[in-house]
């Protein structure tokens, strides 16, 4: 291993690319460390020096907001330390949500990228290898800087902004429908389509507990009676995925009235591409009605992703009453 190569940290979470089989549990549970997952990479020690730390061993639906903050306190040491990029591996299922809170908070110009697997070491065929390799390939390319956090799957490099996880099993599951992808890589390179985008100013770091937001898909014959029985179980905002272009039933709307009277309620589009609307529809339920009655629309931003920039905005300070504000500054920003 050369001194001369680039420094690359490489942290584990846990998630498929760490899974091996159990017969007490009756399928594959994570048990592989960072230091077992670096050395199975054919030629990784030949591109970059790698440094490893195993920070959690879990299935990504277990992760929570703090294990994240730990996370990020501990890469941002790792660049002040010399690394030139941090990798983070973990499961795919909540890959699209942690990437997208990690770059809300990601303040260094140094790549954060992360990756995982969609099939388990163990299987014909297995992808973490591969994607590992191509995290750190694509974390010491100085065309990665700026960039904020990435997710590298497959070959491909995409934004946090945009990726979403478009399959549940697939080996190229995740997309990136309306932003497009960050990258691609050939021959070990990646190869950036675009400029770095202008990101938006990060958040400052919780200084309180982190709320409790609503997410709730608005369907058929909905009257939005989850959401107000949600503002009365204590949830400090309502995000509502809802139908086409920002769409809720007359009753719901009715109901969201009232609910902005207490808390920020926020409308993005239950489809998997598109923005919501703000000018085109103007019957009651539509996103005229819907703004008028104290609501924000996300725009291009998902149910998903709404609801953890609220639920980072108001942990970070930001007053209810501003976060429509800062919801439109932010979308405004991070256009492309």
């Amino acid at each position: 291993m050369s001194n001369s190569l680039p420094v690359v940290a490489v942290a584990s979470l846990g998630g498929t690319i760490s899974m091996t089989p159990s017969d007490a549990a009756g399928g594959v549970v994570p048990t592989l460390d960072a230091t077992q997952l670096a050395r199975s990479v054919p030629g990784l020690s030949e591109v970059a020096t790698i440094t490893t730390a195993s920070i959690r061993q879990l299935p990504s639906a277990s992760l929570r907001y703090d294990d994240l903050m730990e996370v990020l306190a501990w890469a941002e040491q790792q660049i002040a330390a010399g690394a030139v990029g941090v990798v983070l591996t973990q499961g795919t299922d909540t890959l699209e949500e942690t990437a997208f809170l990690l770059d809300l908070f990601w303040k260094l110009p140094a790549p954060l990228i992360l990756t995982g697997a969609m099939r388990a070491p163990q299987a014909a065929g297995a992808d973490g290898p591969a994607n590992l390799l191509s995290a750190v390939r694509t974390a010491i390319h100085p065309d990665s800087a700026g960039r904020g956090v990435l997710v590298v799957m497959n070959d491909t490099a995409h934004y946090a902004r945009w990726v979403s996880k478009g399959d549940s099993l697939a080996v190229q599951a995740f997309v990136s429908l309306d932003g497009g992808v960050a990258a691609r890589l050939v021959e070990g390179r990646p190869t950036f389509f675009h400029a770095a985008p202008v990101r938006a100013q990060p958040l400052a770091r919780p200084v309180r507990a982190w709320p409790k937001v609503a997410l709730l898909s608005a369907v058929l014959g909905d009257e939005g009676e989850l959401a107000e029985l949600a503002v009365r179980a204590g949830y400090e905002a309502v995000v509502i995925a809802a139908q086409g272009a920002g769409h809720v039933s007359f009753g719901f709307a009715e109901r969201i009235g009232e609910l902005t009277q207490k808390v920020p309620v926020v409308i993005a589009s239950r489809a998997a591409g598109g923005s919501t609307a703000s000018q085109t529809y103007g019957y009651v339920g539509a996103e005229i009605d819907l703004v008028r009655r104290g609501a924000v629309m996300s725009g291009w931003l998902s149910g998903l992703k709404s609801r953890l920039l609220v639920t980072a905005l108001l942990a970070s300070g930001v007053a209810p009453g501003a976060v429509t504000e800062a919801l439109t500054n932010w979308s405004k920003l991070t256009r492309r």
